[in-house]
């Protein structure tokens, strides 16, 4: 009967780097973690105290109260999508949408994790802005493909119309969100909507769907509010009026419940995730615990260089994410430029991919060195056999990303790279179990592609503070540009000093817009990555969407580990 033997992996700071390296690493790290703590705080504040009091004179809760109140005490929230539009102003105001105006985030509930959607009533009563329906979108589709329960925390005004044309038509406008709740529905995902306020045209449409509705006495529900209603000033009529508690449910049946106030509304939906199936985590750990790292996560940040082109020890970065620091890793003699192998996180099991960064040997000519970070043909095929096999198996597929493209050249080409990369994109592009990216440091070509970037459907994309996401780098790309006016070392040729300065000056200027350009949290403005978090909170939000992965059962197969296809590629390969 085949057992899953993990091995322990890694070592103390020490054994591989000096003090004077890791602090001079931890020092440039935690540099940009404040810079990235002060942007979320930025995000978190919406408009301002001065919206905050205009909610609270209201007798209502902001949105973020909401949430803090709605969640298992003592447990946290992770945000996804926070930095949606971040930094962009709309409309002849000049009106700033952080976050989009609404919120999505894992929390717990009733020891149940759940995806939340709020409206951000701080930013233009819960307005939708350009980019609001996909990010919406985006947190339902999570849901979707994990049966995680959604709730709604809707207070929305409404579309931001001056910027209508940007966020109404086109697939993923602002209807695509009502596709979604239907798909959820008709996949038995649990939906639960409180209405607090505003709920208007989409944002009353939004919660209609759920299973269960309830409303303060504050909100309503319309088409239409009652200043666009014929003759609603004539008539003196509110919204309120028209599209009440009073009206919704007991004469319409649009909602079900209604209830006093915020706290009150907030309570009963805990009360009803407490009804629905418990999680299924503590089942799939097959009797075994959940267990922190042998070595602190806090760690991964002071072991990334500076300077991001010198290479680390990726197994150090995997020994500071998986239960207890084991590890089974397969092939580790095959494709030595890949990294890939089982571990736990949270007590549940997980195939990682990762890029190995130091040199390794060529296969065939012993003498020669290949840089790490590159993808050549037998990692390639080690990682699609991998990646199947996890498919096969049910695990959860980690993929950490840093990674300088494929391999080029003559020798490629004639190994026939194209041929096994697109062997590895098919691969990934029908695996259904849930696959999760980890974008490290570089996700650079067509490498990002064929690990599993976010064209191919991972669940969830993550990005660090120091994430390189782009087709090449910079410098990289100046090259390419100015190529016809480059000797075969990259040395500027020109006829005159004016020239040269002139070609300097021009591949200088593309160097830093494309460097500019790489800034993830610029990435995340265009949702071009999920969330950006620090090295050191990705154990956590790693713990959080593995056990997503495992919460909910019927939905995929999950096989016992004694039936792994993970060990016929062993037996086979040993």
């Amino acid at each position: 009967m085949a057992k899953v033997i993990l091995e322990p992996i890694g070592s103390p700071v020490n054994r591989f780097l000096s003090p004077e390296q890791y602090q001079e690493n931890l020092h440039h790290m935690q540099r940009l973690n404040d810079e990235l703590r002060v942007k979320r705080e930025e995000v978190r504040a919406g408009w301002g105290p001065e919206y905050v009091e205009r909610v609270h004179r209201k007798g209502k809760l902001t949105t973020w109260e909401r949430i803090e109140r709605l969640k298992d005490p003592g447990t946290p929230v992770f945000p996804i999508g926070t930095f949606v539009n971040y930094g962009l102003t709309f409309g002849p105001e000049r009106r700033t949408s952080p976050g989009a105006g609404v919120i999505t985030a894992f929390i717990r509930v009733e020891g149940r994790h759940v995806i939340v959607i709020a409206n951000d009533n701080t930013v233009a009563s819960g307005a939708w802005w350009p980019r609001t329906p996909e990010k919406i979108q985006r947190a339902q589709e999570i849901a979707l493909r994990l049966r995680i329960p959604v709730i709604y925390l809707v207070d929305c005004s409404g579309l931001y119309l001056p910027e209508q044309l940007r966020s109404f038509p086109g697939k993923t406008g602002a209807g695509h969100i009502f596709k979604y709740n239907s798909l959820l529905s008709a996949h038995q995902v649990p939906q639960i909507a409180g209405v607090f306020g505003d709920s208007i045209a989409g944002g009353g449409y939004m919660p209609i769907i759920s299973d269960v509705v309830y409303m303060t006495e504050q909100a309503y529900m319309v088409i239409a509010g009652a200043a666009l209603v014929k003759g609603g000033k004539s008539q003196k009529i509110t919204s309120l009026s028209i599209g009440g508690p009073d009206v919704h449910v007991h004469i319409s049946n649009c909602a079900d419940y209604r209830v006093p106030d915020d706290e009150s509304l907030l309570h009963m939906i805990r009360r009803e995730v407490a009804r629905l199936p418990t999680s299924a985590v503590p089942y799939y750990r097959y009797g075994a615990e959940a267990a922190p790292p042998r070595y602190h996560p806090s760690e991964l940040d002071g072991l990334f260089p500076v300077d991001y082109r010198m290479a680390y020890d990726m197994r150090q970065v995997i020994a500071r994410l998986v239960d207890s620091s084991l590890f089974w890793e397969i092939l580790p003699e095959r494709g030595e430029e890949m990294i890939c192998g089982v571990g736990r996180i949270s007590g549940l099991y997980v195939g990682i991919i990762a890029n190995n960064q130091f040199l390794i040997e060529h296969p065939t000519r012993r003498q020669v060195k290949r840089p790490g970070g590159i993808l050549y043909k037998e990692g390639i095929a080690k990682i699609s056999a991998f990646s199947r096999a996890c498919n096969d198996d049910g695990l959860p597929i980690i993929w950490l990303q840093d990674i300088s493209g494929f391999d080029i050249g003559p020798e490629a080409e004639k190994q026939g790279l194209l041929g096994y990369g697109s062997n590895l994109i098919y691969t990934n592009s029908t695996n259904t179990t849930p696959m999760i990216t980890v974008l490290l440091r570089k996700a650079s070509g067509a490498g990002y592609y064929a690990e599993a970037g976010l064209p191919y459907d991972p669940v969830l994309q993550l990005s660090t503070p120091i994430t390189r996401l782009a087709v090449m780098e910079g410098r990289t790309l100046a090259i390419g540009t100015y190529h016809t006016r480059l000797d075969d070392n990259f040395n500027i040729v020109a006829a005159t000093p004016e020239e040269y300065e002139e070609i300097k000056r021009g591949m200088e200027a593309v160097e830093a817009r494309i460097n500019a350009e790489m800034d993830p949290i610029l990435t995340a403005r265009r949702q071009a990555t999920d969330e950006v978090v620090a090295m050191s909170e990705l154990r956590e939000y790693l713990e959080t969407i593995v056990e997503m992965c495992y919460q909910s059962i019927g939905y995929r197969r999950v096989k016992n580990p004694r039936i792994w296809s993970m060990h016929d590629v062993k037996v086979l390969t040993s």
